[in-house]
Order: structure tokens, then C-alpha cells, then sequence
């Protein structure tokens, strides 16, 4: 098995977080990573909202996610374990981050009061 790529934070570029935060689907994983506490496999956060999201499509945001620095990928036998690079990421660009999380709820809040 390959070794999966995680960027130094140092390498880590704020154009490829925006990208792989302008997708909300990854956007709610990293969300949901983030505020875990704890790291989560990849099956904890194969469902966002009502939708359940197919494993080759999870795969990929979480690669996107990984490259961009933004969540450090564990494998543990068959099962890949994820954690949050908040801290490290906040430390390099203050503020980013909660920015654009708060940004995707508060635009997601009248959605959700709607429905």
C-alpha cells in the first residue's frame, strides 16, 4: 500500500484549503472532524445532513482534505483514521478556518429552519 501524502504545514497553501472548503460536503466532514475531539474513521462521517455519501466519493474528499493539509489520515488494519489539523493550520493563518466554518453554518441555518 502506497503512503498517503500529508504536506508539511509549512508546504500547506491557503488556495488549496479554500478549495477543498468550497465544497460543502467537505466542508461538513471537516467540520464534523474538527469538533469530534477525537479522531474519526471515515465511516463515522459517511452520512452529511440526509445524505449518505458513497465510499469512492468519500475517499476522494478525504484526500482532497489530507492534501490540503487540513486532516492527518492514520491507517489502523483496515480502517483509516482521521484527525483534525486545526491547531497547526490556525497557528500558520489565524482565523481562516473558524472564518469559513461559521460562514457554512450560518448560510446552512436557514436551510435547515426551513425545512
Amino acid at each position: 500500500m502506497r503512503p498517503l501524502f500529508h504536506p508539511a504545514i509549512e508546504d500547506v497553501r491557503p488556495e488549496a484549503i479554500l478549495h477543498a472548503l468550497a465544497d460543502p460536503v467537505r466542508a461538513a466532514i471537516f467540520a464534523r472532524i474538527m469538533g469530534a475531539g477525537f479522531v474519526e474513521a471515515c465511516s463515522a462521517v459517511s452520512a452529511v445532513g440526509d445524505r449518505v455519501i458513497p465510499k469512492s466519493s468519500l475517499s476522494t474528499h478525504f484526500k482532497v482534505l489530507r492534501e490540503a493539509g487540513l486532516i492527518r489520515s492514520e491507517r489502523h488494519g483496515v480502517e483509516m483514521r482521521n484527525h483534525s489539523r486545526y491547531d497547526e493550520v490556525n497557528a500558520r493563518f489565524p482565523g481562516l478556518l473558524i472564518a469559513i466554518i461559521n460562514a457554512y453554518a450560518r448560510s446552512s441555518a436557514p436551510r435547515a429552519a426551513a425545512q
